[in-house]
This record gives structure tokens, C-alpha cells and sequence, in this order.
């Protein structure tokens, strides 16, 4: 087993009180990095917090309430950090902010743009704004994504869209910031049981994949998983990928074809 070390490194994760965010907190708060964590108001309960992260002995997170459509929120959050910090090392773009869409009379260019405020804008506003606060990009960028781009998802049509879209601002980024030494990466995550993907699609959803679809229990992703994947695209061990779109899926939508299904059926091995 690879212990690893990161004491003296620093890790911004938006949204990062809950769910891929807080599980990827924990890992790096496990291996001694100090995490700044922002959530919006009465999202999270600092106690609790405080005391998951001293169970598995990772380090005390630094909580500061931030909005990421707001530029007053990420200013202050900046001014807050530099109390405490030199620089980020880490940055994690991973606030996504779901406006269902169950048909076209949804469909509001307001919405989406709201929907492009949350979900695609902070992987670049944060990453210009660390480096006007700090002098230097972090060494590690990274975007997190869902497959809902190349899959249809009900009512999920303007986040697809943003997630699309941080993914393409994230290839060139890593052109940009190549002589910055900056690793900038987007990992897609499959079906995730999550509280906000129950909560968009229903816990009827997994129900569905296990009864119905044959889908095996250990083939959904756990948000500690996804945070065991987030560490380690920034562990210094995968740094010869940069500029990539990653899928961290089981491998599951390989096997979701009408041929499989159907092979299934047959109990055909």
C-alpha cells in the first residue's frame, strides 16, 4: 500500500461539505494536506464536519461559506485564505447546480445561464483569481464531471450542457497553463449514489438499475470511491495525463447496450 504525504499542501474543493466533495476532502485530509472547503449558507453542519474529518484522523478542514456565482463570495474566500496559506496546490471544481428540464417550456435562457454560472464558470474564474491572489496557478486543476453529456438523463439537459462545457474549457486551459506546470483534468463520473443525484433522479433510480437492469451493487460508484480517484489524479503519480477527459465508470456504460441486455435475458455468458 502507497502511503502518501502531502503535509505542507493545500486544497481548495468547492462544494466539498458533501457528497464526491467530501470524500475527496478526506483523503486529502488523511494524507496531511489542509483542505478549504466553501458551501453556501445552511449547507453544512460544522460540528459534524469537524468531527468526521478527526474519525479518520485527517486534518481540521478550514469551512468558509462562499457561493461561486458570486465574485464579492470568491474575493472574500481568497482574503480568507491567504490568513492561513501561501498558495493552493489543489484546486477542485466540483459545484454543480441542477435546473431540471422535463420538457422544451423549460427551457429559459435565464436557467442556463444560471445552470453555466455554477457548473462551468468557477474551473476557470478560481483558477485566473488563485493566481492574481497568490502569484502562481495550482499544480493540480481539476473538474468534476458527470457522463451526462454522451448520456440522456431526464430533466438533466442544462447540466450536460455546463458540464460539456467546463470540460471543453478545460483542454485549454491545460494548453494555457502547460508552462505554468498546471495539471488540468475533468474526471466524469458515472451513476454516483449521492444525496444530490437522489435527490434530482430518485432513489427509485437504483432500484431500477439493480431489479431491472441487472446492475450489480458494486458497479455504482460510492462518493468515497470518487474521492480515492480525485486524490489520485493529484497524488503526483499520474502526471503525465493533463488536458484529459477521464471516465471513472466501472465500465458500466460499456455494458449498457441492447446486446448485453438482451445476452442477459438469455443468461448468455
Amino acid at each position: 500500500m502507497i502511503c502518501f504525504d502531502m503535509s505542507g499542501k493545500s486544497a481548495l474543493i468547492t462544494g466539498g461539505t458533501r457528497g464526491i466533495g467530501l470524500a475527496s476532502a478526506l483523503e486529502f485530509g488523511k494524507a496531511g494536506a489542509q483542505v478549504y472547503l466553501t458551501y453556501k449558507w445552511g449547507s453544512a453542519d460544522r460540528s459534524e464536519l469537524e468531527e468526521l474529518f478527526d474519525s479518520v484522523q485527517a486534518k481540521k478542514p478550514v469551512l468558509i461559506q462562499a457561493d461561486v456565482s458570486v465574485e464579492e463570495d470568491t474575493d472574500t474566500l481568497l482574503a480568507e485564505i491567504k490568513k492561513t496559506a501561501d498558495c493552493i496546490d489543489i484546486f477542485i471544481s466540483n459545484v454543480g447546480f441542477a435546473l431540471r428540464t422535463d420538457s422544451l417550456k423549460d427551457y429559459k435562457k435565464r436557467s442556463l445561464f444560471k445552470t453555466l454560472e455554477y457548473s462551468t464558470w468557477p474551473l476557470v474564474s478560481y483558477t485566473v483569481k488563485l493566481n492574481e491572489a497568490f502569484g502562481r496557478f495550482p499544480g493540480y486543476i481539476l473538474g468534476i464531471s458527470s457522463n451526462g453529456p454522451d448520456h440522456y438523463y431526464r430533466g438533466y439537459d442544462f447540466v450536460a450542457a455546463s458540464k460539456a462545457l467546463m470540460e471543453f474549457f478545460a483542454r485549454y486551459l491545460s494548453v494555457h497553463l502547460e508552462k505554468e506546470g498546471s495539471r488540468v483534468n475533468v474526471v466524469r463520473f458515472g451513476n454516483v449514489k449521492t444525496e444530490s443525484f437522489t435527490a434530482i433522479f430518485g432513489e427509485e433510480f437504483f432500484t431500477h438499475l439493480e431489479e431491472v437492469e441487472g446492475v450489480e451493487k458494486n458497479q455504482i460508484l460510492t462518493p468515497e470511491e470518487c474521492g480515492r480517484t480525485v486524490f489520485a489524479l493529484c497524488s503526483g503519480y499520474l502526471d503525465s495525463i493533463n488536458g484529459q477527459i477521464i471516465n471513472a465508470d466501472k465500465g458500466l456504460p460499456f455494458q449498457d447496450n441492447a446486446m448485453m441486455r438482451f445476452m442477459k435475458s438469455q443468461d448468455i455468458q
